[in-house]
C-alpha cells in the first residue's frame, strides 16, 4: 500500500512541475496569446498581494514583540570645568623703529661710501662723506682767528686782575674771543653735516646713492639701514576690546610663509581711539635670535582677550533654538543600567566661542550628561538609549 502511495506521489509532483514548465511565464510570453498573457498577470498580482499581507502580517507582530522600536540612539558626553581662553584673531605686520632711509643734511657731491650692502655697523660709525664745498679751509682761518682772539684775551684779562688797563679794553678782548669761538663752533657744525653716520647700530641693507653722485639735504635717499633685533607687530583692534586687550596679555603669533609660531605677549596698547574706524593701535613684540622675521612681514594674531579658569564647554552644533530665541541642549538624567534614560531640555545662556565650541555661563552644571549625537531628532521628555558615554568632552 505504502508503495503505490509514493508511486501516486511522485506522478502528482512530476505533473504539478510539468504543469508549472507549461504555464511559466516565458511559455506564456512564447504562445503570443493575450488572453492566456492576461490570465497569467491576473495570477501573478494575486501571489504578490498574497505576499504583502503576509508581510504585514510578520511587521505587525515584529512591532508588538520589539519594545525598543521608538527609543532613539545617541551619544553622550559629561561637561567638564576646564580653563578657557578666547583668542581675538586678527592680523598685523612686522615692523621695527629701527629702520631708516638716510638722507643728507647738506648739499654737494657724495664724495666717499664707506660701507657695502650687508655690513654691519655700530652707532656713530661714519657711512659716506659729502664733499664740503671749502668749509675746511674756512674753518681752519676762522680757527687761527680764535686762536689770536684767545691769546689777546688771556692777556688783557692777567693785566685787568693786577688793574692795569682800562675796563673797556677787558671787555673789548672777551666779546672779540667769545664771537670768533662761537663762528668756529658754528661752521664745526656745518662741516660736520658734510659726514653722515649711522643713527643706530644695525645693517647695511641698501646702497640707494652711488659715489660721486650730487645729492640734496633731506631730498636724496643715501643709505637704508635695519636693525632686526627690535621688532615687532603693529595692529588695529576694535574698540569693543580696549577694556580685554592690554599690555601683557598673551599672544600666538604665526607666520604662515615662515612655518613658524611663536609665543609673545602684548606690549603696548594705544589709549587713543581712531575716529575713522573706531580702532586702537597695539604694539607685539616678536623675539627674533634668528633673524628670520623682516621688516612688513604679514603674520596671523592670536590674541588672549579673555579667559575663564572653570568653564563648561560644549559643541555648537548641539545648540538649538526656540521660537522665543532662547538655546537649549538635552541632558540625559535617570539613565539604567541598559543606557535607557529621559532626555530632558534645559535653556542655556552662552558667552564667547572658540573653533567649533562655545562657553556656557548658565544653564547645566558640571557632571551633567549632555547628548551630541542625536541631539537634534529628540524631544523634551522622550526616552533614550545611549551608545556612546564620552567621560570627556569632544568638541
Amino acid at each position: 500500500m505504502k508503495h503505490i502511495l509514493s508511486i501516486i506521489a511522485i506522478a502528482f509532483i512530476l505533473t504539478s512541475c510539468g504543469e508549472e514548465k507549461k504555464n511559466s511565464v516565458e511559455k506564456v510570453l512564447e504562445s503570443n496569446n493575450l488572453e492566456t498573457i492576461r490570465t497569467k498577470r491576473a495570477e501573478l498580482v494575486g501571489q504578490q498581494e498574497a505576499i504583502h499581507a503576509k508581510i504585514k502580517l510578520l511587521d505587525e507582530k515584529i512591532s508588538e514583540l520589539d519594545t525598543t522600536k521608538n527609543i532613539p540612539l545617541i551619544t553622550t558626553f559629561t561637561a567638564k570645568q576646564e580653563v578657557f581662553n578666547h583668542m581675538l584673531e586678527l592680523q598685523g605686520n612686522v615692523t621695527t623703529k629701527n629702520l631708516m632711509v638716510i638722507t643728507p643734511e647738506y648739499n654737494g657731491i657724495l664724495t666717499n661710501v664707506y660701507v657695502k650692502e650687508g655690513q654691519k655697523v655700530t652707532k656713530g660709525q661714519v657711512l659716506a662723506r659729502i664733499d664740503d664745498g671749502g668749509l675746511g679751509q674756512q674753518l681752519a682761518q676762522l680757527q687761527i682767528q680764535a686762536d689770536l682772539a684767545k691769546t689777546t684775551f688771556e692777556r688783557q684779562k692777567r693785566l685787568w686782575d693786577q688793574k692795569i688797563g682800562s675796563e673797556i679794553q677787558y671787555l673789548q678782548a672777551k666779546s672779540s674771543y667769545e664771537s670768533q669761538q662761537q663762528a668756529v663752533n658754528q661752521l664745526k657744525q656745518q662741516l660736520a653735516k658734510t659726514t653722515v653716520r649711522a643713527p643706530f647700530s644695525g645693517t647695511i641693507d641698501d646702497i640707494i646713492t652711488e659715489q660721486g653722485s650730487v645729492v640734496g639735504a633731506g631730498q636724496t635717499q643715501l643709505i637704508r639701514i635695519v636693525n632686526l633685533d627690535n621688532m615687532y607687530i603693529e595692529t588695529e583692534v576694535p574698540e569693543r576690546y580696549i577694556s580685554n586687550v592690554v599690555a601683557g596679555k598673551n599672544v600666538q603669533v604665526e607666520f604662515a610663509v615662515l612655518g613658524k609660531t611663536i609665543d609673545t605677549k602684548v606690549r603696548q596698547a594705544s589709549d587713543f581711539i581712531n575716529p575713522a574706524n573706531r580702532t586702537f593701535k597695539v604694539e607685539i613684540a616678536i623675539p627674533n635670535k634668528e633673524k628670520t622675521i623682516k621688516p612688513n612681514l604679514t603674520a596671523k594674531l592670536k590674541i588672549n582677550d579673555y579667559t575663564s579658569e572653570n568653564a563648561l564647554l560644549v559643541p555648537q552644533s548641539i545648540i538649538s533654538e526656540n521660537a522665543e530665541g532662547e538655546q537649549y541642549v538635552y541632558v540625559v538624567k535617570n539613565k539604567n543600567a541598559n543606557g535607557e534614560g529621559v532626555a530632558n531640555r534645559v535653556i542655556i545662556k552662552t558667552g564667547k566661542t572658540q573653533g567649533d565650541v562655545i562657553e556656557v555661563l548658565e544653564g547645566i552644571e558640571n557632571g551633567v550628561e549632555i547628548i551630541k549625537e542625536g541631539a537634534r531628532s529628540v524631544k523634551d521628555g522622550q526616552t533614550v538609549k545611549v551608545l556612546t558615554y564620552e567621560t570627556e568632552k569632544n568638541g
